[in-house]
This record gives structure tokens, C-alpha cells and sequence, in this order.
């Protein structure tokens, strides 16, 4: 799919140099695509930062876990030896 953005030019500047001079992609759609990937990847992880912040703030979670945790003692003993 096609699209056309407007950016300003020193980033259509820099894009340029750095396909063209730094060889860092094979194109300027190709580095465009590779940055914006790179950013909505990094936002995800943001989010789900934000969402196990607060699982782990949840009570509910809290006790949850520590149930897990006390359920698979016995195996973890089994399998990490001391």
C-alpha cells in the first residue's frame, strides 16, 4: 500500500544520507518503514509495561502469584538444585 507523508528537510535530508552515504538500508522507504516498525514496537512495550505495572500492583494478582509460587516449590526445588 501507498502512502505519502510530508516531512520536513533536514529528515528527508537525513534519510537520504544515511541510505545513500551510510548505506544503512537498500532504500529510503526501506529505512522509513525500519524506523516506524522500530517506534510502534518500542510504544507496544510501553503499554505493556504499563499493563504488568499494574498487575503487579493488583492485590488480587499478588495473591495469585504467591499461590503459584507456593503450589510450584516442590518443583522448583526438583529442578534447581541448591
Amino acid at each position: 500500500m501507498q502512502r505519502t507523508y510530508s516531512l520536513s528537510v533536514e529528515i528527508v535530508d537525513q534519510v537520504r544520507r544515511l541510505v545513500e552515504e551510510q548505506r544503512i538500508a537498500p532504500s529510503q522507504d526501506a529505512l522509513v518503514e525500519r524506523a516506524l516498525v522500530d517506534f510502534l514496537m518500542a510504544e507496544r512495550h510501553k503499554i505493556e509495561a504499563r499493563i504488568f505495572a499494574q498487575a503487579a500492583a493488583d492485590p488480587e494478582v499478588q495473591a495469585e502469584l504467591a499461590c503459584l509460587e507456593q503450589e510450584c516449590a516442590p518443583l522448583d526445588r526438583e529442578t534447581w538444585p541448591e
